[in-house]
């Protein structure tokens, strides 16, 4: 079983990557949204 993880981690490094960034842009755009009200 960690040798299959091990095979799909290091056949989708690329994605993984493009993954996280899409979910860090996500939080800090909900963050944003979350604070907006009292900034104004």
């Amino acid at each position: 079983m960690i040798a299959d993880v091990k095979k799909i981690l290091s056949s989708s490094r690329a994605t993984l990557m493009q993954d996280a960034a899409g979910i860090a842009a996500i939080g800090v755009m909900m963050t944003v949204t979350l604070y907006l009200p009292q900034l104004m």
